[in-house]
């Protein structure tokens, strides 16, 4: 039996006009620097103006620059939104992964919270990495040495950050229970008993 959902947006997006002069500022530098309007995370975390713009940093590099293949980092996030069973990351990152060669039953398996069939390798080795690290907040001998042998020790960095970075976002919307956009086309992201 799964645990309904709660529905009640605690902290939900802070109207423009109400925003002080540290809100607009952040709120004009990360517009410019990502090319959209604060939302999601950034939304809740506009509340701590210097916490959004550090979260976003980090954020530009782990998102847009790390060095896995984009269809691996896309994967990782999915594996994150599913262990924190967070609606807003799923639903916003699942049609990225898709687009960016993630195989539909692979993410369909994530969602179920099983270990995915017919993964390529470097898909097997992530998921297998992030989901110890979850689930038993360390990485075996095994899983780190095939990870370090096929991204190198950057990219075994960058897959710790990617994990860590999601799970500080999910747990921020977590707590301000943020719906997943209205909008998306993702399947639903079952709820599992707590």
């Amino acid at each position: 039996m799964s645990t309904p959902k709660p529905t009640q947006d605690r902290l939900p997006p802070l109207e423009a006009q109400t925003w002080n002069e540290e809100q607009k500022a952040a709120a004009r530098e990360f517009q410019s620097g990502r090319g959209y309007a604060v939302s999601g995370p950034f939304a809740v975390m506009l509340r701590s103006p210097e916490v959004m713009l550090r979260a976003k940093a980090m954020g530009d590099y782990l998102r847009f620059r790390n060095v896995l293949p984009k269809r691996v980092s896309e994967m990782i996030i999915l594996v994150t939104a599913r262990t924190w069973t967070q609606d807003y990351e799923w639903a916003y990152h699942y049609p990225i992964a898709i687009e960016a060669g993630l195989k539909p039953a692979v993410a369909a398996a994530i969602a179920e919270g099983r270990r995915p069939d017919d993964m390529a390798e470097d898909e097997a080795v992530a998921y297998d990495f992030s989901h110890e690290l979850h689930t038993n907040r360390q990485v075996s001998d095994g899983t780190y040495a095939k990870a370090l042998a096929l991204f190198g020790e950057r990219g075994v960095i960058d897959l710790v950050g990617i994990n860590g970075y999601y799970s500080f976002l999910a747990m921020m919307m977590n707590v301000a229970r943020t719906p997943a956009p209205a909008e998306s086309t993702a399947p639903d992201l079952p709820s599992f008993p707590r």
